[in-house]
């Protein structure tokens, strides 16, 4: 071999090994954590992480800084900080891999460069640097524009370089074809001990037009949140969306906060205070009632409240420009402030299914992971997803390591129990029948209704009492008839031809009034939403709606005995 080659070859091994050896890393001090984190909404501490000043205003000795990073390649690492502080005499200490350092804070106007000293990296993966204060004289302990590394260690290191310090969102895209045209989708969800991490955003049904879950908010509210988008592209102004885009609210649940919201797209927002604890199991419904003719869906979330083992309406949206079943549908976990990015939160998806406007329920069995821009980016690589024997889980956060990857799939067992929804006995029956008798009676006082009396909770007004033999239940009844909401609206009605109507099929109020049916009588029913169709979702009832219901028996066909 010739001398010659074998020279330079070994150059240029010595200049990659030295060039290795020196690699320089600077971690920027606006992408660390304080803990206790900085208060939001204190403007004291909400400005401590800026780009590109860095760490300021760290005022408070009992709260650390944490720089975390994932090491690659092990061997010697160098430490330094860029630092300075407006008095002399302030002392920190860092803590890295089992070692500390006292560090100096140099009394200086600008970032000084201090050696911190040399740690040696045995194993490789996720690395977390603490700074505490020692001493500290003045009111701030140290300004810190970077964490700055070298040595063989800091070779092709991984840290998040950009100032948003929120944990990767992360997702399970359901593997359910838009031709399933799915009505229903429901889901379970557990967020186990210690995952209910502040500013976390647990959504269990999520689908093209909105999403529906639990957060935690602060640390004494958490909520049961249900959202839809408006239609349109403005994503931050709801004042811009015009109104055939907006998304319109049609009924909500006792003590439901309901409003808009803008600035990750725009739409209407609900959410009811509730106080949801970790290793408890929440069942969540979201139901699609397409109205075509109007090219609109009403979209419904339920929640069930296991202390009254009964389902309670959160809200019910129109969705303008839609007039399609559910789709797209998913869940995720979410972190949605910054200041507790480097915290883990993790949620198990129990149990989901569909239900096709067949009335069939079908298991979903089939994940699979994504994530957000900040996953997509490479800012952030501590994330995870799987499968469990009835359901599939996600985490984000902690700096741990994963093996998980973008559209990794995921395969649960099948033969789980299906859900049995009945949204008559809801959470709210009670009130809302208090509420709509006080509707009924304030419509009679306003000339707006007349009764005659009631019979089992239903209303009526008697126009020709008619003649023959009480109705059975059953019997079939021949009819003409309009169906209309209190407003006017007018939802059904028979055009040419009397309807058929065997009368054990009919809703609660009817059959409530039958004793007052006959052959030829003229009726006017006024029937509570809880003797109609009560929570449930329909494309022209919404929830909760108070019906009423002209009618003329034509005929009673009278079940004969044998």
């Amino acid at each position: 071999m010739n001398f010659k080659f074998i020279l330079c070859l070994l150059v240029l091994t010595n200049i990659s090994a030295l060039a290795q050896a020196q690699t320089a890393v600077s971690i920027p001090g606006y992408t660390a954590y304080a803990v206790p984190a900085e208060n939001p909404d204190d403007e004291t501490t909400a400005g401590m992480f800026v780009k590109p000043a860095g760490i300021q205003n760290w005022t408070n000795p009992d709260q650390q800084i944490q720089f975390f990073c994932k090491i690659r390649h092990t061997g010697a690492l160098q430490i330094s900080l860029f630092t300075k502080n407006e008095l002399a005499g302030n002392r920190i200490t860092l803590s890295i891999a089992g070692k500390k350092f006292n560090i100096d804070i140099p009394r200086t106007n600008e970032f000084k460069l201090v050696q911190v000293g040399s740690v040696m990296i045995r194993d490789t993966g996720f690395y977390q640097f603490t700074l505490s204060a020692s001493d500290k004289k003045g009111k701030a302990i140290a300004d810190i524009r970077s964490l700055e590394l070298s040595g063989e260690a800091a070779n092709n290191i991984h840290f998040n370089p950009g100032p948003r310090r929120n944990a990767a969102s992360v997702h399970l895209m359901y593997q359910v074809p838009d031709t399933a045209h799915a009505v229903s989708f429901y889901n379970e969800i557990r967020i186990p001990k210690n995952s209910d991490i502040l500013h976390s955003y647990f959504m269990a049904c999520g689908f093209a037009r909105g999403y529906f879950g639990i957060q935690v908010n602060s640390p004494t509210e958490r909520r049961v949140i249900f959202s839809v988008w408006d239609a349109g592209n403005e994503a931050i102004d709801r004042n811009k969306v015009s109104l055939d885009n907006k998304v319109q609210l049609l009924a909500k649940g006792e003590n439901v906060f309901a409003d808009g919201f803008g600035n990750e797209g725009t739409g209407g927002h609900s959410h009811w205070l509730y106080n949801w604890k970790t290793d408890s199991t929440y069942r969540f419904l979201v139901t699609a009632a397409v109205d075509s003719a109007s090219n609109s869906t009403h979209y419904a979330g339920y929640f069930f409240v296991p202390e009254t083992k009964q389902w309670k309406l959160i809200a019910c949206f129109r969705a303008p420009k839609d007039g399609k079943p559910l789709r797209r549908l998913y869940s995720f976990v979410e972190n949605f402030e910054g200041n507790n990015g480097q915290l883990f939160r993790e949620a198990y998806f129990t149990n989901p299914w569909i239900r096709r406007e067949s009335g069939e329920w079908k298991e979903i069995t089939e994940s699979k992971f994504s994530y957000d821009a900040t996953g997509k980016a490479g800012e952030r690589l501590d994330y995870g997803g799987g499968a469990t024997d009835n359901g599939f889980y996600l985490w984000n956060g902690g700096f741990k390591s994963s093996t998980t990857a973008y559209g990794d799939l995921y395969t649960r067992k099948s033969g789980s129990v299906k859900p049995i929804i009945d949204l008559y006995k809801n959470a709210d029956s009670a009130s809302e029948a208090e509420i709509e008798k006080i509707q009924i009676r304030d419509a009679v006082q306003a000339g707006k209704l007349d009764t005659t009396g009631s019979m089992g909770g239903a209303y009526y007004k008697l126009e020709t009492a008619g003649t023959g033999d009480p109705i059975s239940i059953n019997d079939t009844l021949v009819c003409y008839y309009k169906g209309s909401l209190l407003n006017g609206f007018v939802f059904d009605k028979t055009k040419d031809e009397p309807a058929h109507f065997p009368i054990k099929r009919l809703i609660k109020g009817m059959q409530a009034l039958m004793p007052v049916l006959r052959k030829g009588t003229k009726i006017r029913m006024i029937l509570p939403s809880g003797l109609a169709y009560s929570i449930r979702n329909f494309s022209e009832i919404p929830p909760n709606s108070l019906l009423l219901f002209d009618m003329e028996v034509l005929e009673i066909n009278q079940m004969r005995a044998n």
